[in-house]
């Protein structure tokens, strides 16, 4: 078998086998994470909730996830990858259950705020997992097919939740089903990925033998070479200087897209009722636009991977979000439909933003190190995502308009889009193989 041939069928086999799952698995957590819009479409109603309250309640997840999240993928390096996914999932599926008995804003702040410690460094945890499987050059389309789960959860989720906040069964709330029936795919998940994934290439069992040495040769290879230009431990790669700029500007990019995604739904809502559309229409509507969002998603990464550069890509999106966020706040006043064609071009250029985004850090960092660094951006990043949601309530409370609190959040995410382009100094680009090529090819004609 050619070498061509060869990295072609090995990656297609890595594809079909850890993509889809790791998808799923995904769209589940993502699914319990946002869910909690649409559950305020009638929780803050029975439940007496404010806006501030309620921005409050969503954004606190985002502190749990921060304070744990490079702890958990420090451990996650120790005990393998396998063990830590199903371990997240499980826990996670059993505090999400919870949210439905919920009464008061401290139980609800008490019950966000686990939920972000059970789920801390899950994410991370996916893409270290990955990186150990792909070349560097295949990171974005690899990152972007199981991160087409953001805008899919979203997509199925959308009707999905508007539906199940129309059932009333056993004195339950919708809202209340909405929590219990969303997490208990997550507990079947965490148990399946137990046994389903393996933590190393050297342990598979759906590869040939000759496409698990040259998975092996390869990325082995790369990591040296990564390791020649920096060789970082755990601890060392949390203080590198492109490692910190990437979490700050993951960080406003964040606290503009959760701010958003977060009122999305409640948004919606008031826009829905000027056209006399129904809750269900409009989660289908909002699956539409998130259905958009996950073509331009895999657009975006096979791109980025067919240029092989990664900080305009991303700076790009996020600025073409930012411009149509802002723009769909005011033009609602005028035209509903322009306002969600602006809305949808501005999840997009969010969600398109992030498989590039993802392949810059193992472009450069290897093993613990890119494990530590993943977590440290995520979770830095992921504390925006505690400051959108309460600063938008908070605006929205005290002016009784979204337009500000929608300035504030497309200002967020320019800013990110400087950072990433004028102050992150690693490209993400993917190392030069043709050296590794030629010495496969020796390497294979000699064992012929």
């Amino acid at each position: 078998m050619d070498l061509l041939t060869l990295e072609r069928t090995t990656t297609k086999k890595v594809t079909l086998r850890l993509i889809p799952f790791l998808f799923l698995c995904f769209v589940i957590a993502t699914l319990d994470r946002v869910n909690i819009g649409f559950a305020a479409l009638q929780m803050n109603e029975d439940l007496g909730f404010s806006n501030a309250v309620f921005g409050l309640g969503a954004g606190i997840f985002f502190l749990g996830y921060f304070l744990l999240e490079v702890p958990g993928s420090a451990m996650m390096t120790k005990i393998g990858a396998r063990k830590w996914i199903s371990r997240i999932m499980v826990t996670w599926a059993v505090i999400a259950i919870l949210m439905a008995f919920v009464q008061t804003p401290w139980q609800f702040y008490t019950a966000r705020f686990f939920l972000g410690v059970a789920e801390a460094s899950f994410y991370p945890c996916m893409v270290y997992y990955l990186s150990g499987f792909y070349q560097t050059k295949h990171h974005a389309k690899a990152i972007a097919g199981f991160m087409l789960a953001i805008p899919g959860a979203n997509a199925l989720g959308s009707p999905l939740s508007t539906f199940l906040l129309s059932i009333d069964w056993l004195g339950f709330a919708g809202w209340q089903w909405l929590f219990i029936l969303e997490a208990i795919p997550a507990l079947i998940l965490g148990v399946t990925a137990y046994f389903y994934l393996d933590d190393k290439i050297e342990d598979v069992r759906w590869l040939s033998k000759e496409e698990k040495n040259w998975l092996m040769d390869v990325t082995t290879k790369e990591n040296l070479k990564k390791q020649e230009v920096k060789h970082y431990t755990f601890a060392q790669a949390l203080k590198d200087r492109d490692v910190l700029f990437l979490s700050l500007s993951y960080f406003f990019w964040m606290m503009g897209y959760y701010g958003i995604n977060m009122f999305l739904p409640t948004i919606s809502k008031g826009l829905s009722e000027i056209t006399s559309l129904s809750i269900q229409n409009m989660g289908w509507l909002l699956g539409l636009m998130y259905f958009c969002a996950m073509v331009i998603m895999i657009f975006v990464g096979n791109h980025s991977d067919k240029k092989n550069e990664r900080r305009w890509h991303v700076a790009i999106c996020l600025t073409i979000s930012a411009i149509s966020m802002v723009a769909s706040s005011y033009i609602a006043e005028t035209s509903i439909i322009l306002s969600f064609v602006f809305l949808t071009v501005a999840l997009c250029g969010a969600f398109g933003a992030y498989s590039p985004f993802w392949a810059i850090p193992p472009s450069f960092l290897t093993g613990a190190a890119a494990g530590g660094a993943i977590a440290l951006i995520n979770s830095v990043g992921n504390l925006g995502g505690f400051f959108g949601p309460y600063i938008v309530g908070y605006i929205k409370d005290a002016t009784g308009s979204f337009h500000n609190g929608m300035i504030f959040l497309g200002a967020s995410m320019i800013i990110g889009s400087l950072i990433i382009l004028f102050l992150v100094k690693q490209s993400g680009k993917a190392l030069n193989s043709t050296e590794d090529k030629n010495i496969y090819q020796i390497k294979i004609k000699k064992s012929s």
